[in-house]
């Protein structure tokens, strides 16, 4: 099969009669609106040029909502299978693309790559609030108004931590429901993919 990258020209690679043609679309930093606008001009003209599969070689911490939500519009329509592959050895797909590897027809990691941490994050918000001091004679990781130890995420012991606002809940809410409708499409498992968005769980 020979791979031609949007970025490059065809690499070298024997002709083989009837042999398949694969578009290699490399996600390598933040999700923006310039990846989001080439990568759904690319899987448009996928067919055009002769393409029989995109493959995706990713490695994200994640991006913006909007142009996420662009590229999986355009996996979901996409005229060609569209592969998602974690890779090289090292790389992730946290937030924005655990959201994608979700959506793609096909989703593989090389070793030693991981994916999940998918809870929304506001961009531009403001900064949090300072912690309240901790009594002197109060034990770390215990609340002075229920004496109930936290977990390290915040929330009480073995819980997800529960979004501080309703704006947050709104957030975190749907995107519950967009990942679980992703999952269920694509034959996965949709019970994880809501933890790594409510808990941010990750796995490798």
């Amino acid at each position: 099969m020979a791979a031609e990258s949007p970025q490059a020209s065809e690499q070298a690679q024997p002709e083989r009669p009837g042999g398949a043609k694969a578009l290699v679309f490399p996600v390598r930093d933040a999700i923006g609106p310039a990846t989001s606008d080439y990568f759904v001009r690319t899987l448009k003209s996928a067919p055009e040029r002769g393409a029989a599969l995109v493959i995706v070689e990713m490695d994200t911490p994640g991006g913006l909502d909007t142009a996420m939500r662009d590229m999986i519009q355009a996996v979901l329509a996409s005229p060609v299978p569209v592969v998602t592959y974690v890779s090289p050895a090292g790389a992730r797909a946290a937030s924005a693309g655990t959201y994608l590897m979700y959506a793609s027809h096909v989703a593989a990691m090389a070793p030693a790559t991981n994916l999940g941490a998918a809870t929304p994050v506001p961009v531009g918000g403001g900064a949090e609030p300072p912690a309240s001091p901790q009594p002197a004679d109060e034990p770390e990781g215990t609340s002075p108004q229920d004496g109930k130890e936290k977990s390290p995420q915040g929330g009480p012991s073995g819980k997800p931590p529960e979004p501080a606002s309703s704006a947050e809940r709104k957030a975190v809410n749907d995107a519950v429901a967009y990942i679980r409708g992703l999952a269920e499409l694509r034959g996965r498992n949709a019970d994880w993919a809501e933890a790594a968005v409510r808990s941010g769980a990750s796995l490798s």
